[in-house]
């Protein structure tokens, strides 16, 4: 599944090797090597994924995130030094699809961009439509999910939960993106309550639960529900 990719990062070392690992894969490249340079070329050429540095010579790549958010679903995932928690949350409560820390793996990188481009979520699609994930069937019409077949009773805020994860599979959701998808309300109020109710979903889903295969947890960050 081929698709153009814009490389935006300041170190044209970092930048010529993703470009030979995408151009490896099929994938034609363009490239920026800051903020203004980035939201730019975004808007003019219209990439398939964004591979975004946060270390720019003009500001946080963030604001590329922001800047590009309220008019695009293009999946960006930042691929940074930062490894910290904190950083995490704050770009994928920014709008990043997925957030590498450098350095990582070649595979690791392509595994991310397929599942980035295989879900990117249409805001015009519909809501009612059967979502399925893996073993996993969800029916949002009749408020029903299974597993291999098996009809699984789950609570109205359990399936909140799960069906705001399986909206955006292979994406990961933060502590905040899902309290808001399912309470509304503060992050500090739910966090709590909001780990609870994973945990029991968790049981219900998955055949060994304490090594999840499907709800698995970003440590500090969220959660993401697989679909590999």
């Amino acid at each position: 599944m081929s698709g153009r990719i814009l490389v935006v990062d300041d170190d044209a070392h970092v930048r010529r090797f993703l470009r030979t690992v995408l151009a490896g894969h099929g994938h034609p490249v363009i490239e920026a090597s800051s903020v203004a340079e980035a939201i730019a070329t975004a808007i003019a050429e219209t990439p398939d994924v964004i591979l975004l540095d946060l270390g720019l010579p003009d500001g946080d790549g963030l604001q590329v995130v922001r800047a590009l958010r309220p008019a695009s679903r293009v999946p960006i995932i930042v691929l940074s030094a930062r490894g910290q928690e904190g950083d995490k949350v704050a770009a994928l409560d920014a709008g990043a699809d997925d957030y590498l820390t450098k350095p990582f793996g070649a595979g690791e990188l392509m595994a991310r961009i397929r599942v980035a481009r295989r879900h990117v979520v249409d805001a015009g699609g519909d809501a009612d439509a059967i979502l399925t994930v893996g073993p996993i069937r969800i029916d949002p019409p009749r408020h029903e999910v299974s597993v291999e077949g098996v009809l699984v009773k789950l609570t109205p805020i359990e399936f909140k939960i799960l069906a705001a994860l399986a909206a955006q599979p292979g994406r990961v959701l933060t502590h905040r993106q899902l309290v808001r998808a399912v309470w509304g309300g503060s992050p500090v109020d739910q966090s709590h309550t909001l780990r609870v109710h994973v945990a029991t979903l968790r049981r219900k889903l998955e055949r060994e639960p304490a090594r999840p295969r499907y709800l698995v947890t970003e440590a500090g960050v969220g959660y993401r529900l697989r679909d590999d």
